[in-house]
């Protein structure tokens, strides 16, 4: 499959990832649900460090400690956020699969299957959030030549997850060797990974500047506090949209190299999408 057709593959996965949000909207609850719980654990953790601190930051003195203390109050900021991301994510990425086989779409079915994997979701935390830790640590003490190393291998760390979710979800591997199928998936569907992606990207920023020109108006011409709620409310919107988008993009060609898109789908869009070479073409 050359370039072209790969990045023309990866326009269609891109629309047709919003086509299916379009038709099971309550599959943006699990991105909202996601910041809700997010802004909730860090809240605790924040509330708990002042309230030892007796409500005074400047208790907060973790002496000879500090580095080390440091490093675990990242450490645990990083699993957090990979534990209640890929949570949500792995939730949304089933009813992702439940709709293309033709099966029933709900929100619990989504939380109980991610409950199900809770022990897989677990493990990638701990082994992402170590991975992103060492990085922070290779940042803030090697200076400039560590800056751009970290920035390089967060890159690759970032493309290299890509199919993390899909492939803890349903290949019940542990962390490194998910990571290495991952690597596999974007290696077989590299084109249209990125151009989907590229696709979302360029859609979503057409959509915020759309919407924020009344948000302008209305903050010139009414109330500059009026506009920016507004802008505020449609930017969030425009966000939780194309997260859940993004990630029914990575099901659908998960989906597709595994074979498990099935008649409910349109089969006449799943032949255009794909190289009909076989499923695991590179």
């Amino acid at each position: 499959m050359d370039a072209f057709t790969r990045i023309a593959n990866g326009w269609k996965i891109a629309k047709s990832s919003l086509a299916v949000l379009k038709k099971n909207k309550r599959l943006l609850i699990f991105p909202v649900l996601s910041g809700i719980s997010m802004l909730l654990i860090l809240g605790s953790i924040v509330v708990s460090l002042f309230a030892v601190a007796k409500w005074d930051p400047a208790n907060i003195h973790l002496g000879k400690y500090s580095r080390v203390a440091d490093y675990v109050i990242m450490f645990l900021f990083y699993f957090v956020n990979y534990f209640v991301i890929v949570f949500f994510n792995m939730a949304l990425t089933h009813c992702t699969r439940l709709y293309l086989k033709g099966e029933e779409v709900s929100v619990q079915a989504g939380i109980k299957f991610s409950f199900s994997r809770i022990g897989a979701i677990l493990s990638w935390a701990i082994f992402a959030a170590t991975v992103g830790t060492v990085l922070k640590a290779i940042q803030q003490n090697t200076g400039w030549v560590g800056q751009i190393l970290s920035a390089i291998i967060g890159i690759i760390w970032a493309v290299s997850t890509f199919f993390v979710v899909p492939v803890i979800a349903y290949e019940n591997l542990g962390p490194f060797k998910a990571f290495r199928r991952s690597q596999e998936l974007l290696k077989q569907k590299w084109g249209e990974s990125l151009s989907a992606n590229f696709s979302l990207g360029l859609i979503e920023l057409m959509a915020i500047i759309v919407l924020l020109i009344p948000s302008v108006l209305i903050g010139v011409f009414i109330n500059p506090f009026a506009g920016i709620a507004l802008g505020v409310m449609l930017f969030l919107i425009v966000v939780i949209i194309f997260s859940a988008a993004q990630v029914i993009f990575v099901s659908l060609i998960y989906q597709n190299v595994n074979g498990d898109i099935q008649e409910h789908f349109d089969q006449q869009l799943v032949d255009s999408l794909f190289a009909k070479k076989g499923l695991r073409d590179s």
